[in-house]
């Protein structure tokens, strides 16, 4: 399959292809005049190369958590809000809206770094009535992201889960988290952590519309066995499956996971909420004009007739023809290669040792 980046009006490097104010929160609609910097293209049509930016955010506490019954986690760490990986698809888009901030291209150019993380965890995990449970990185924006290497702020917070013998689940797109493995294999030799990768297709070319400054399938797939190798938990994630884009590619990701060593494995269908879904069709109308109407069509078949469904409980359990033959598909590829299902690996919370706000361990 061949893709062609050679179209003047696709934004190069870039996910998203504009700005996309959200009109959810009443929002003033901005147009380009020949004087504002932000957009991508100037009046005359030349292609104005985009920066990115990061901005220090300093929040009072660092740790979320969640009563949803969609995931299996009930408390996150992100180190950063945006990312620079750009993924189309991301749901995490949306939350540059809160921040009067376009979810399309904003969301990956316009980033926020949070340099006080390790801090506020350590102080969180002091606090008398804390109680252990996993930690997940990754949930909203990459915790590798290309920033990482300049911050290191998710190495900082390892270090601390790995001196209070916290778990932590984490979530990538990045091959970057291979230079954190002397942490992550000190933490499995404990039982505190486990990885999960995500593969989207085995298409570098693809792979560069959909996610354009992620690691290449090649480079994630090399990281899981380098992990598998490091007896740490390593758990491909076929996320997003996209109909007739990257669908194609299910069995054969499982198959290149199971070679190295990979044994557990899941796979989620696209989601689409709020400004996540204008985008995403413009990116279709722009690289994929022949099958745009197929794909949105499959989607909104699958997700109740609409872009989206919100719902808890619903929203993570796509229905329909599509949705059970996708599921049939991925169920019969990890039977025949020996690759466990949606397996919850169970983490270590006994040996938390809870530290005192000066960053000393606790003897207790």
């Amino acid at each position: 399959m061949f893709y062609s980046m050679d179209n003047p009006t696709v934004t190069k490097g870039r996910g998203a292809q504009s700005a996309h104010v959200p009109q959810r929160f009443g929002l003033a609609a901005r147009e380009a005049d020949g004087d504002w910097r932000d957009v991508e293209r100037p009046v005359d049509g030349a292609v104005e190369k985009l920066r990115t930016t990061v901005t220090h955010e300093h929040p009072r506490a660092i740790l979320s958590f969640n009563s949803s019954p969609d995931i299996p986690f009930d408390r996150s760490v992100n180190a950063y809000r945006g990312c620079e990986h750009g993924c189309i698809y991301c749901f995490a888009r949306p939350t540059h809206a809160f921040h009067d901030l376009s979810p399309g291209l904003d969301f990956e150019t316009k980033l926020f770094a949070k340099p006080d993380a390790a801090r506020l965890l350590r102080e969180t995990f002091a606090k008398p009535g804390y109680r252990p449970a996993p930690i997940a990185m990754g949930t909203n924006t990459d915790p590798y992201q290309p920033i990482e290497a300049r911050y290191r702020i998710t190495r900082q917070v390892l270090e601390v889960c790995l001196e209070a013998r916290h778990p932590v689940i984490i979530t990538t797109k990045s091959d970057r988290v291979l230079r954190d493995l002397d942490l992550l294999a000190d933490m499995a030799r404990r039982n505190l952590v486990a990885v999960g990768i995500s593969v989207t297709s085995l298409d570098p070319a693809l792979s560069r519309l959909l996610e354009p400054r992620a690691a290449c399938p090649a480079k994630r797939l090399e990281a899981l066995g380098k992990l598998a190798n490091a007896g740490i938990p390593a758990h491909v994630s076929v996320a997003p499956v996209i109909p007739s884009i990257t669908d194609e590619f299910i069995e054969a990701i499982l198959g290149e996971a199971a070679v190295r060593g990979v044994t557990s494995a899941s796979w989620i269908l696209v989601r689409l909420p709020h400004e996540v879904a204008p985008l995403f069709r413009e990116w279709l109308e722009t690289h994929f004009p022949d099958r745009a109407g197929k794909v949105m069509a499959t989607i909104r078949s699958v997700r109740g007739g609409r872009d989206n469904d919100p719902r808890f409980g619903k929203r993570m359990k796509p229905d329909g023809v599509w949705a059970d033959l996708y599921r049939r598909r991925f169920r019969l590829a990890c039977a025949r290669l020996g690759i466990a299902f949606n397996r919850q690996i169970e983490l270590d919370c006994s040996h938390f040792r809870k530290p005192d706000a000066s960053g000393q361990l606790s003897l207790l």
